[in-house]
């Protein structure tokens, strides 16, 4: 994968990834959408706005010109937020190089398709899905930023473009791996927001060690359950882009969504939470919505997210949370 990366999107997952890749010796262009974050980020060789006090390398050029940010990339990674992924990629289209291979970053579910997010790029785009790549796993991006030590994983159709972006990427402090289980891989992503949320919104009630362990080990089984259902690989789930990623999400007060269910079942309402962690809405909250329905269209029981659906959308009293999980009918571990 020699030549260009351009990194869509310049918040605080993209321009970390942007970092790891220039940190790496890539070319890489990083688009933001406001001119003055793209100017900032040229001018001081930091993101203020979203990576205060992150040195950005200077292989790192930045714009706002989504068809000078495109041009002539070999690979696009995509780092808007799940809900906008569509509207984003359907305006960049006519600007994509042909045979460019495409990088989700995001971690959801679509309101409404119920599609996956290599599924909205195909649907976009009509490349095949052997030219779409996603990367997922423990990837708190204020610590990598940081270059504290991590490991990520790359799914991919196509393995050797998985292994191309994989060259790309590695550093001395952000280690990739390479699958093809595309399916598993972003279930893992997007299913851990929920779950993170619940362990936030337990964590808020008061509850401890052992309330939070079960949240994120029965967690752990309902997203292997959904997996299961649409084809994934049991044994991801038991890797970075699952449990990894669901142990860093849910234990992290860097977690966003962790963080906006704690200040939820603190008593704080949607709006407070939101505001609290900088007026945007956790990524889970919107997608437990369309993760309960791709459960119930595949007749999978998925209770944790049953539950985060409730409360976060039909007014559920938190604090009857715990008594609508454990009072469920008892039946075998497996």
């Amino acid at each position: 994968m020699a030549g260009k990366i351009t990194v869509m999107g310049a918040g605080s997952w993209g321009t970390t990834f942007a970092k790891v890749l220039a940190d790496a010796g890539t070319e890489v262009v990083l688009w933001a959408r406001r001119r003055d974050v793209a100017d900032g980020i040229a001018e001081t060789r930091q993101n203020r706005d979203y990576l205060p006090g992150v040195a950005l390398p200077a292989p790192l050029t930045s714009t706002s010109d989504p068809r000078l940010a495109l041009d002539g990339a070999d690979t696009v990674v995509l780092a808007v937020p799940s809900q906008t992924l569509r509207n984003n990629l359907t305006a960049w289209r006519a600007l994509l190089p042909a045979g460019a291979t495409l990088v989700s970053l995001a971690k959801g579910v679509e309101l409404g398709t119920l599609k996956r997010m290599s599924e909205v790029v195909v649907d976009v785009t009509g490349v095949p899905d052997d030219q779409v790549a996603v990367v997922s796993g423990p990837n708190l991006a204020k610590e990598i930023a940081e270059e504290q030590p991590t490991a990520t994983v790359i799914a991919c159709r196509d393995h050797d473009r998985a292994v191309a972006l994989q060259r790309a990427c590695t550093t001395g402090y952000f280690r990739p791996y390479t699958i093809t289980d595309v399916v598993g891989c972003e279930l893992g992503g997007a299913c851990k927001n929920v779950i993170a949320l619940s362990c936030g919104m337990a964590d808020g009630l008061g509850f401890g060690a052992n309330t939070l362990a079960t949240l994120m080990t029965r967690g752990l089984a309902e997203t292997s359950r959904l997996g299961a259902a649409l084809g994934a690989d049991p044994l991801t789930f038991a890797g970075l882009a699952g449990l990894g990623d669901l142990v860093a999400s849910c234990s992290s007060p860097l977690s966003r969504n962790r963080t906006f269910g704690a200040r939820l079942g603190r008593g704080e309402t949607m709006a407070q939470a939101q505001a609290a962690v900088g007026g945007q809405v956790a990524e889970g909250v919107k997608s437990c919505s369309s993760i309960r329905e791709l459960a119930l269209r595949h007749g999978v029981e998925m209770p944790i997210t049953e539950v985060v659906h409730r409360v976060c959308h039909d007014g559920f009293d938190l604090s009857e949370m715990a008594g609508a999980l454990i009072g469920r009918k008892t039946r075998p571990e497996r």
